[in-house]
C-alpha cells in the first residue's frame, strides 16, 4: 500500500462539515493532513506521524485549498470531505509519514505515532473525526 494519490482539484467539503480558516505556513496542496502551529508562527503546517515535535503529530484536519506561504487556507476538521482519491469503503485512513500525507493502516511502521484521520464512507467521501493514540507502535 502507499499514501493517497489526491486529485487536489477533486476535495471538496461535504454538508455539515467543520471548516477552520487561517494562513498557510508552508506550501499546500488541497487534500493534505494539517496541523496549526499555534505554539511558534500560528500557521497551518504538513502534519508528519514520525516528527519528533508532538505538535507535528497532532493533525487537526485536511486542507480544502491550496496555498503556498502566508497565503489563505481553508481547513476541514471534521465531517464528511471528497478527498479526490479512491478510498475502500468502511476503512480507516491514517496520518502518513510523509508529511501531509493520508494512509492506510497497512503503512504504519514502528516508531510512527497512529492518528486516524477519518473512515471512508464510500469509494469517495472520507468522515473526518481525528483520534490520536498519543503513543508509539
Amino acid at each position: 500500500m502507499a499514501d493517497l494519490v489526491i486529485t487536489s482539484s477533486s476535495v471538496v467539503s461535504g454538508a455539515g462539515a467543520r471548516i477552520e480558516h487561517g494562513t498557510a505556513g508552508a506550501t499546500i496542496t488541497a487534500g493534505q493532513a494539517l496541523y496549526l502551529d499555534s505554539a511558534v508562527t500560528g500557521k497551518w503546517q504538513l502534519a508528519d506521524n514520525n516528527s519528533a515535535t508532538a505538535a507535528v503529530r497532532t493533525p487537526r484536519g485536511i486542507a480544502l485549498n491550496s496555498a503556498s506561504l502566508n497565503q489563505p487556507i481553508a481547513v476541514q476538521t471534521e465531517g464528511p470531505i471528497t478527498i479526490g482519491a479512491a478510498l475502500t469503503a468502511g476503512v480507516a485512513y491514517y496520518l502518513s509519514d510523509t508529511p501531509g500525507g493520508i494512509c492506510p493502516v497497512a503503512d504504519l511502521l514502528t516508531g510512527e505515532y497512529p492518528t486516524v484521520l477519518g473512515l471512508a464512507t464510500s469509494t469517495t467521501v472520507l468522515d473526518i473525526d481525528i483520534q490520536s493514540a498519543g503513543v508509539a507502535l
